[in-house]
């Protein structure tokens, strides 16, 4: 049990018999009237978000999550395989649960697994990848300067937006979140 003072970005709630991670919380103290706590919840198994005020103090209760690092392996058609890399025990992440993180995903990359009394409710990818262009238009000459983009598929084979100025073959840095090019990766 924690009180919605203890709440952090990240940590999950256990509401109702359903786990809800917390995405953004802020505590407000009105001029008049008591402080509460104001939350955006972003349901583990669905992905619902939903806002949820508390009051100031209200004690809720946690989830017991177990993140670790785990070494992305494979994925055979039903599922992705993660390793642990303390143990060498292997487990089977469903699609659904994977989510968008398949389309940064490359075999052996590293990546958080979070369990929660044995079942994986998500993968967390580090905030941004280095990730190879497999194919894009070449760019003309002069097109830089105008800050345009152009299709691009990753080796992942997932498709972002990026510079004109950016040629098939180059690595690139991506940002996970969003799909966002974030830069060229020096070599």
């Amino acid at each position: 049990m924690a009180t919605t003072n203890d709440l952090k970005n990240g940590m999950v709630l256990n509401l109702d018999g359903q786990l809800w991670q917390v995405v953004e919380f802020q505590h407000v103290k009105p001029g008049k009237g008591p402080a509460f706590v104001r939350t955006k919840l972003k349901h583990v198994e669905s992905g619902k978000n939903v806002d949820k005020t508390f009051n100031a103090g209200t004690k809720v209760e946690t989830a017991t999550v177990d993140r670790r690092t785990m070494q992305y392996l494979y994925n055979d058609g039903t599922s992705y395989v993660f390793m642990d890399t303390g143990t060498y025990d292997q487990i089977e992440v469903a699609p659904e649960i994977v989510g968008d993180a398949k389309n940064f995903l490359l075999e052996n990359m590293e990546a958080i697994v979070a369990t929660n009394e044995g079942r994986v409710l998500f993968i967390e990818l580090p905030a941004s990848v280095e990730l190879e262009i497999t194919y894009t238009e070449p760019g003309v000459v002069g097109d830089s300067a105008t800050g345009r983009t152009k299709p691009a598929t990753l080796e992942t084979g997932h498709e972002i937006q990026v510079p004109l100025f950016v040629d098939q073959g180059e690595r690139i840095k991506v940002d996970t979140r969003d799909s966002s090019y974030l830069g060229r990766v020096k070599s």
